[in-house]
């Protein structure tokens, strides 16, 4: 997940989309932007990275379906609703189905980069926490049926003597695959281990 930050923005308003981008490329932000909702659906990918400014009331799809579309494929892109006074109702619902922000127009600029930051220093910091998990998770699959029985019963805390008692094994083989378990998971302390499985099993958060 190594995409590059980038602030998606759509409005089909063509001076404010151009003006807006023109602001955000101005202080350094890498922009692409969109008139149309469903287009910006038909480029989306799960890596995108950074965050979407996302206009609320457009011709064709509107803003709040192209969420619940981004939702249906598990987006964890973060969204800040641009609204009109009147969308206050529909950028609350919004909020309430994962949106980070909104704005209301007419917008401070100073207020909206503000949002774009924070929204962007979310995305990375929620990325490199999946990407953490990622890497648990393939390290948890590797180990055999057998070393994932004996790692479970580390976790609860049962010494190796029960646990070869549970297993029907010998207490030299538990030893052996307690070894391999932490070998394999690259932890040397089971605090170390238990933190890792309680990380990789917390779900992820689109």
């Amino acid at each position: 997940m190594t995409t590059e930050a980038t602030v998606y923005l759509v409005e089909d308003d063509e001076a404010v989309r151009d003006s807006l981008q023109m602001v955000l490329e101005s202080v350094g932000h890498k922009v692409v932007s969109y008139s149309r909702a469903d287009t910006f659906l038909e480029d989306y990918s799960i890596d995108m990275a950074g965050c979407m400014v996302l206009d609320i009331r457009m011709p064709g799809m509107n803003g709040m379906e192209l969420q619940r579309q981004l939702n249906t494929r598990n987006s964890i892109l973060p969204i800040i609703f641009v609204t009109g006074h009147g969308d206050v109702p529909m950028a609350v619902d919004a909020m309430q189905r994962g949106a980070v922000d909104f704005v209301q127009k007419p917008y401070r600029e100073e207020e909206l980069l503000g949002k774009i930051q924070q929204a962007i220093a979310a995305d990375s910091e929620n990325r490199a926490d999946l990407e953490e998990k990622h890497k648990i998770r393939a390290k948890l699959s590797d180990l055999t049926p057998r070393e994932s029985q004996v790692m479970e019963l580390m976790i609860e805390g049962k010494a190796n003597k029960v646990i070869a008692y549970d297993l029907d094994i010998s207490q030299r083989t538990v030893e052996i695959h307690r070894a391999r378990v932490m070998e394999k998971m690259g932890v040397r302390s089971l605090a170390h281990l238990v933190r890792m499985v309680m990380a990789a099993e917390e779900p992820n958060n689109n």
